[in-house]
């Protein structure tokens, strides 16, 4: 029996909010840098794959990616910009060490015994494209974030939904533009390509929105004051 997309979705979204929920209740900062990495190494991995969601086609990885500007929200929110720009240079790093570990490791010939070589080539072959990509979209999408969380924080001090979706929404788009023109520009149709474009941003917009419950209740797991800077 076939699984809907659909049902896997939200079970992904529900699974990627509360581990983010637990790394923080475990580990503070710490747990949310280590989420940050495994996101943006994990969401380059994703989405390799496209997949059909409510009759669209989008790629996969979304969620987890998506889930990295929670993360770095409850930073801004408990401990302030500076915490959450490390945050964002940390994921930086990881996606970059791995692309060059798995890089390197193409490099060696296999065994004449293997059978994972052809795999990894598929899966890995094609990633310093992607990562380009996500690099580029992501620095600019998370800065952008850090940024216009603060901004709006000192504007409406207030209701913390406010702030949360007014930076994450807007941040998702740039992303979902400045990802799918690098990453796919050439390897999809035009019509395919817009798609693309549309459906990632709005499944990650969607995201977005949802993962402000889940802000909340980071803010009920920890209590350490925030930092201002």
């Amino acid at each position: 029996m076939t699984v809907a997309n659909e049902l896997l979705w939200v079970a992904m979204l529900l699974l990627n909010f509360g581990l983010i929920l637990l790394a923080y209740r475990l580990w503070g900062r710490a747990g949310l840098f280590v989420w940050i990495a495994l996101a943006g190494v994990t969401a380059n991995i994703q989405v390799t794959k496209t997949i059909v969601l409510f009759g669209m086609t989008a790629t996969l990885g979304n969620i987890v990616y998506a889930g990295s500007f929670l993360a770095t929200d409850i930073l801004s929110e408990r401990h302030g910009p500076g915490e959450a720009r490390r945050g964002v240079w940390v994921g930086f790093f990881a996606v970059l060490a791995v692309t060059a570990l798995m890089q390197l490791a193409l490099l060696f010939e296999p065994a004449p015994s293997d059978q994972m070589h052809a795999s990894l080539v598929q899966v890995f072959g094609m990633m310093p494209r992607i990562v380009l990509a996500s690099l580029a979209a992501y620095l600019l999408a998370q800065r952008h974030d850090v940024w216009a969380y603060q901004f709006w924080k000192e504007r409406f001090p207030g209701p913390l939904w406010l702030r949360n979706n007014l930076s994450t929404v807007v941040s998702q788009l740039i992303d979902s533009v400045v990802f799918t023109s690098i990453a796919f520009i050439g390897v999809f149709p035009a019509g395919v390509l817009l798609q693309i474009v549309v459906t990632t941003y709005l499944l990650k917009a969607i995201v977005a929105v949802l993962d402000t419950p889940f802000l909340y209740l980071a803010m009920r797991l920890k209590e350490e004051p925030a930092v201002t800077e």
